[in-house]
């Protein structure tokens, strides 16, 4: 049985690429397709396997500026040749499940959410922050790109989802049933947290979405200690906006994280993420969340068990929400023993168990493994 695996693009180790990492334990033998490859990203992760490239890889800055070829995602995904694959699984938050799908494989779609920048966040891309001709451009091509996803669809036998708030936007936008997988978390990577903490914690990339604003002008006017993790197009603005109890700290390497947990009070998550790694990875370490109480966090937090959830994306509500937190007591135990739900043999039990459901017996021993 040949399967092949298909992923948006290997520039870098998020959320995505560690579902991908799942599904290569799950298929050992599966071929890798992906629109373009920085090997330096990844040191020895694919040396084994056979990684194909589409055209972009040779373009000019394709693979540093690959998001400017956009409209040409349809072409260089069609370009692959998957006609020999008995299995396409494609992980996708972008256009891997525009690959086309000539013999009518099954192709099971993991899906991280439906392309953001074309369907529910368009403004945020290509709003007033954008420059003129990229809002021309982002307009211009926007029902083509439309067309594209929906297209795709066609050659997709199953969709899985990364959480409810994602398998919702499958049903409304795509008109179609999925199930939910949720995305592995390294749980034994971080470690229980001693002692309450002292500062409050944001883990982010900086970003109009992700609302980090709101973080940073609470803990501004209440003068309470602030330390953001990330980087992004907001990092300058949201340092004018910032008082003398808030620190700005730029990428940290995933070792350095747990340290990070283990000094805050609580994590502050003020985005609506489509599942939200961070949160999980925070309970975790017996770090606590306060946090927007819509999206994907509704899969993983709790109100008044794992920390505190607001309704409202306001500096009131948020400030309210923390107020709230500090009169309340959590055990990091506890909190760790939520975040064992979402650990990566759990994902790696379910989607086996998903795929042999699937196969039955067509699914031998040598394709599919843990």
């Amino acid at each position: 049985m040949r399967i092949a695996l298909v992923h948006d693009w290997l520039t870098g180790m998020r959320g995505g690429e560690k579902v991908l990492l799942g599904l290569m334990e799950l298929f050992p033998g599966a071929d890798i397709f992906t629109l373009v490859y920085r090997p330096e990203k990844f040191g020895d992760i694919f040396k084994e396997r056979k990684v194909t490239t589409s055209v972009l890889q040779r373009l000019p800055l394709g693979k540093t500026r690959y998001p400017y070829y956009l409209p040409l995602y349809w072409e260089f995904m069609g370009g692959f040749d998957l006609s020999g694959y008995d299995l396409i699984v494609s992980s996708s938050s972008a256009c891997a499940k525009w690959v086309r799908n000539p013999s009518q494989a099954l192709h099971v779609c993991y899906c991280h959410t439906p392309m953001r920048y074309i369907w529910d966040l368009f403004g945020d891309y290509f709003g007033p922050s954008a420059s003129p001709p990229l809002r021309w451009a982002a307009r211009f091509f926007r029902s083509y790109l439309q067309d594209c996803d929906l297209k795709s669809n066609e050659g997709v036998t199953h969709f899985l989802a990364n959480s409810t708030e994602v398998q919702g936007r499958i049903q409304r936008l795509y008109g179609r049933e999925s199930q939910v997988i949720h995305p592995p978390v390294d749980i034994d990577r971080f470690r229980l947290k001693k002692g309450k903490g002292d500062t409050y914690l944001v883990v982010s990339a900086l970003v109009p979405y992700k609302r980090v604003d709101l973080a940073v002008r609470v803990c501004t006017r209440r003068s309470w200690p602030l330390v953001v993790v990330g980087q992004g197009s907001e990092e300058k603005r949201l340092k004018a906006m910032a008082g003398p109890t808030v620190s700005f700290k730029g990428w940290v390497p995933d070792g350095e994280m747990p340290a990070y947990y283990d000094k805050a009070k609580a994590l502050l998550f003020p985005g609506r993420e489509d599942f939200g790694i961070v949160p999980v990875e925070a309970l975790a370490s017996g770090c606590p969340v306060v946090a927007f109480g819509e999206g994907g966090v509704l899969d993983t937090l709790s109100d008044g068990e794992t920390g505190v959830l607001f309704h409202e994306r306001t500096e009131e509500a948020l400030e309210a929400a923390i107020g709230r937190f500090e009169k309340m007591d959590f055990k990091p135990e506890a909190l760790r023993e939520k975040a064992n739900r979402f650990s990566k043999a759990r994902f790696l039990f379910r989607t086996q168990v998903y795929f042999r459901k699937l196969f039955g017996a067509q699914v031998q021993e040598e394709n599919l493994k843990i």
